[in-house]
């Protein structure tokens, strides 16, 4: 069933092509039974052209309003079952408490379960308020000199031990650099972008999770961080789109993976704060994808 937001899309879009036909049959009848008039056929033709683009720029912007609105929705209903379902999964479990003797062991894992949720929680707190801080013009803070892969490291390590994977299903390669991998950056920052390349890679990967971190070095004055996982992949048309803000994969794969619609996003901000660049690569849809982090390496320190 086609929804209200889709049908005003396709309303408004055959609406303009409806306009624009009408508009071209009447100037060009207009100027076939007036071609003596030569002047005012010429600044007919523009006054013509100039109501086309008009109606043209017209119907884009609604159709992209249209679309904007779209995703913005989608982002509140994310963010709003990420903030709900922990906090409700919290409460559930201190009722628990509350109400029951529970030995020891079970109290424990109530506790372990607890915390993750309430990790979850204050993830998603993060995000937002990541994503609402970079787009605004504020006051750079001071850089400092920056290890990547230390922070690529710490961040492998992490996602194995939040997301209880194997060794062998996440490694970590750090590849031969021209001396230490160091960038200007802010610290927290960096870690936030790489985490969330990981974070992306283990949501939109099957059961077996397969996930490669490299870091290696680029025309020795670039360092980049790579995240290569086996995962539902991306179609062609999508690799532009994924880094926007509040965008989110089709329907179909989302339904299945939770998220706010912000880490890439983040990630790309990151990257641009610290005069470098975030891209996708993928051979399709099924085939996994390829994440990478390109930043500016440090100069050598004095």
């Amino acid at each position: 069933m086609i929804s209200g937001r889709r049908r005003s899309v396709i309303f408004f879009t055959v609406f303009g092509i409806c306009l624009v036909a009408i508009a071209v049959a009447l100037n060009i009848s207009w100027i076939v039974l007036n071609w003596r008039m030569g002047v005012l056929a010429v600044l007919g033709g523009v006054f013509f052209l100039l109501v086309i683009a008009g109606m043209v720029l017209n119907t884009i912007f609604l159709v992209r309003e249209i679309r904007r609105n779209e995703q913005h929705d989608s982002f509140i209903n994310a963010v709003t079952h990420e903030l709900k379902t922990p906090v409700a999964s919290i409460r559930l479990y201190l009722q628990t408490l509350q109400t029951r003797e529970l030995d020891d062991a079970k109290r424990r894992e109530f506790y372990r379960i607890m915390l993750e949720d309430s990790d979850r929680l204050l993830h998603t707190i993060e995000q937002v308020l990541r994503a609402g801080s970079a787009g605004l013009r504020v006051r750079r803070r001071a850089r400092v000199r920056v290890d990547l892969g230390g922070i690529a490291s710490e961040c492998t390590a992490l996602a194995r031990t939040r997301f209880h994977l194997a060794e062998d299903a996440m490694r970590y390669e750090a590849r031969a650099t021209a001396g230490p991998p160091i960038v200007l950056g802010e610290p927290d920052e960096l870690k936030a972008a790489v985490w969330n390349l990981i974070d992306n890679a283990v949501k939109y990967s099957p059961a077996a999770v397969r996930i490669a971190v490299t870091l290696e070095e680029l025309d020795g004055d670039r360092l980049a961080v790579r995240v290569t996982d086996n995962g539902v992949g991306i179609s062609p048309p999508e690799l532009k789109r994924i880094f926007r803000r509040f965008y989110r994969v089709p329907a179909s794969v989302a339904i299945r993976v939770k998220g706010s619609g912000l880490g890439l996003f983040i990630v790309r901000s990151v990257a641009k704060q610290h005069g470098g660049r975030a891209y996708a690569e993928s051979a399709g849809a099924g085939r996994g994808s390829t994440f990478t982090l390109v930043l500016p390496k440090a100069p050598a320190a004095a």
